[in-house]
């Protein structure tokens, strides 16, 4: 079974939009978990053009299923993560400025100082991921960083998908099984949606986890929220 886990950043990115609380990331969450969410992510950005500091320490009691903090593992997000410690931390390599999430982090570039930074989390009891491009080396890289999991960025796959599904899933396929041979569990998100989910989980072995905001919420416009999720979930359960 794989978990689905909803990234609510774009709810907050609506209300932001407008200022208020409509619509209520809160009751967002919650209602995400009544229809069978398996866990809310959240990426608390350090300009909070979509999910504030202040929606973190709210949700974080409220949220009843897996809570799921990313971002950029600088001194104000390890402070925000330390003292709500969610299930699970995912750290990935973004700049302030970029608009998403676009590249897995260059671990060997970068290993003492995330070699840190996971210590710290691990000793808070938390669960640590590793957002990765699909590369078996920089698998075994975040296993030797003392990483949980990965999480793999599946951007290429999704634009390879319509064009060519097979040669699109095979290095993650590739992963999966490196993953699984250092010890890691495994997660994947990135411009996964209703027509790419389905072939991803199939052919991919021992997925844990996918965390969807986007499109899940693109879908949400039309479907409604409730048929969305169930739909996301028979995705990842046929």
């Amino acid at each position: 079974m794989v978990n689905l886990s909803v990234n609510v950043n774009k709810i907050a990115t609506l209300r932001n939009a407008r200022g208020g609380n409509m619509p209520n990331v809160l009751q967002v969450a919650l209602d995400c978990e009544k229809f069978g969410a398996d866990g809310i992510t959240v990426h608390p950005r350090p300009d909070e053009r979509h999910i504030t500091r202040a929606d973190v320490y709210q949700l974080r009691p409220a949220v009843h299923t897996e809570f799921n903090i990313e971002g950029f593992p600088d001194e104000r997000f390890m402070e925000i993560v330390l003292q709500v410690k969610p299930h699970q931390a995912t750290l990935v390599p973004d700049a302030p400025n970029v608009l998403t999430s676009s590249q897995g982090w260059p671990i060997e570039e970068n290993r003492d100082f995330l070699c840190d930074i996971v210590d710290r989390l691990k000793e808070a009891g938390i669960r640590v991921s590793i957002f990765v491009d699909a590369l078996e080396e920089r698998v075994r890289q975040a296993a030797s960083v003392g990483a949980d999991r990965v999480e793999l960025y599946t951007g290429p796959y999704a634009e390879m998908f319509t064009t060519n599904p097979e040669q699109a899933v095979e290095p993650y396929h590739k992963a999966a099984l490196v993953a699984h041979s250092v010890g890691l569990g495994l997660n994947a998100g990135h411009d996964l949606n209703l027509l790419n989910l389905k072939y991803f989980k199939d052919n991919v072995p021992y997925l844990d986890e996918v965390s969807i905001g986007h499109a899940l919420i693109c879908d949400a416009l039309y479907l409604g929220l409730e048929n969305t999720i169930a739909a996301y979930r028979k995705c990842l359960r046929d």
